[in-house]
């Protein structure tokens, strides 16, 4: 029996569970997952990552196989479109799963009040929880910033910077 189109969160939790061995055999790590409606149809996004990045190739192979799997699992019953894609290198981070994502990579945010006399951080995630981020600064500095005053968050590649 599907679940509700309208109960993202639940039906994405059981989509995860069904695909987690097709994501384990291709070395792959969900960041993200999307279920909404786009016009008459459904799409269901997925952002796959691996060590190194994942290509084209790997979302190609992924998505072939996710496709067949999902059709056999009888899970969604209404009609969509399967996208699967790699983070975007300046990702905006909101959930928990992509924040422990980004842990060892570049990452910019801002806060809406003040922390440690700044309202914006850049650095190496060194560590993420509910609670806090805690970043290392390129000077060396580390700053810990609270989840809850946090505007805005995402990766912050090499090239980006001035």
């Amino acid at each position: 029996m599907g679940l509700m189109a309208g109960d993202g969160e639940a039906l994405l939790a059981k989509v995860e569970a069904v695909l987690s061995q097709v994501l384990e055999a291709h070395g792959l790590e969900l960041v993200d997952a999307q279920w909404r409606r786009e016009g008459r149809r459904w799409a269901l996004r997925f952002f796959v990552d691996k060590p190194g990045g994942a290509g084209i190739a790997d979302c190609q192979r992924f998505s072939h196989e996710a496709g067949d799997v999902l059709d056999v699992s009888g899970l969604l019953t209404e009609s969509y479109d399967l996208e699967v894609s790699s983070p975007g290198l300046d990702r905006e981070l909101r959930k928990d799963r992509e924040f422990v994502w980004a842990v060892g990579k570049d990452v910019r945010c801002w806060v809406r009040e003040p922390v440690a006399g700044r309202l914006e951080f850049a650095g190496r995630l060194e560590s993420a929880s509910t609670e806090r981020l805690v970043i290392q600064a390129p000077d060396g500095g580390r700053e810990e910033v609270p989840r809850a005053l946090l505007t805005k968050a995402r990766l912050d590649p090499p090239f980006r910077r001035k």
